[in-house]
């Protein structure tokens, strides 16, 4: 009776035993965890200038588009202010051809008296040849010194008021400070106006929402948050014995727990440098007589490739990477 016991039981261990240890050789190649959670990016919308909101477009908890309008500040200040910008730049160019007109002028001067001072060079060479033949008197040449003298001083005269004409109107066209400045302080000013209509930066969905019309909001005051849905991964925290055999690009399997009866397509995209508790606020502390070894979790981010929509942020997933596929 013993024997024929031994005889059915036996097939049965031995078969238990080989299901046990295929298991524990899957769990070892393919080793899995329930401690991870979904991620997505998260953006703090804010306002880039100050003004009172004149219209909230969003609800919260909505589905917004890349580019849909969150809300809009009053922009009737930044258009007066964009009004008078524009305004300024034609007074600077204005200024800048009154200027110009100024070098032209003095060009003009400079060019009459190089033609003076040329005609006295002549004069005063005739005059100094008739003087050492003795048909001119010596006050007939002092005189056309002078003459010449008094061409180079008008000359240098003519050439320094050029130069100032110059130094006031500065660099030519829009290469001029002033001009510059103007146009500097105009399109700060058109961009300020652009900015009174904050835009969704991405897909996604926003977060509570309690902005409302009239409220006074404050150039980079967070207003509320909104949480990108086009780029999905899960945080999972594997045990340091399985951190050995897993790499970064090697597919991995993920479920959630939203989303019953539906497998997600991964892959490993990173592992992080230091455990779970050594980026906690207290650290644990193990210098103590009471010391217990506990197996230390690393988290590992696994990007999804397939996500569906509805999937929410930090919601609880399962993982499973497969470690028998290369990188």
């Amino acid at each position: 009776m013993n024997l024929r016991r031994i005889l059915i039981l036996l097939p049965l261990l031995l078969i238990g035993g080989a299901a046990a240890a295929y298991v524990d050789h899957y769990q070892h190649l393919h080793p899995s965890t329930s401690d991870a959670y979904l991620g997505m990016h998260v953006v703090d919308i804010s306002a880039q200038v100050s003004g009172p909101v004149a219209l909230v477009a969003v609800l919260s908890h909505q589905a917004v588009k890349r580019g849909d309008t969150l809300f809009r500040i009053d922009p009737k200040p930044f258009a007066l202010a964009l009004q008078k910008a524009d305004a300024d730049l034609q007074q600077a160019r204005q200024a800048q051809r009154a200027t110009q007109a100024q070098v032209v002028t003095a060009q003009a001067q400079v060019d009459a008296a190089q033609a003076s001072l040329r005609e006295a060079r002549r004069h005063t060479a005739r005059v100094m040849k008739l003087v050492q033949k003795g048909t001119a008197s010596k006050d007939d040449g002092d005189a056309a010194r002078k003459a010449l003298k008094e061409a180079q001083d008008a000359l240098a005269v003519a050439q320094a008021q050029k130069a100032a004409a110059i130094a006031r109107r500065g660099a030519d066209g829009d290469d001029n400070a002033a001009i510059k400045l103007a146009m500097a302080v105009r399109d700060q000013a058109q961009l300020d106006l652009q900015h009174t209509r904050v835009l969704a930066p991405a897909d996604g969905i926003v977060g509570e929402v309690d902005l409302r019309a009239g409220s006074f909001v404050t150039a980079g005051q967070g207003l509320f948050a909104l949480v990108e849905t086009g780029d999905v991964w899960v945080d999972a925290n594997f045990k340091e014995t399985d951190l050995v055999r897993i790499h970064p690009g090697l597919p991995a399997q993920v479920t959630v727990d939203m989303a019953p009866g539906k497998t997600f397509n991964g892959r490993v995209v990173s592992l992080s440098p230091a455990s779970g508790t050594a980026f906690s606020l207290f650290p644990p502390e193990n210098a103590t007589g009471n010391w217990v070894k506990v197996t230390q979790r690393f988290p590992v981010r696994v990007h999804i490739l397939d996500p569906a929509p509805g999937l929410r942020l930090g919601a609880s997933s399962e993982v499973t990477i497969n470690t028998t596929q290369s990188p």
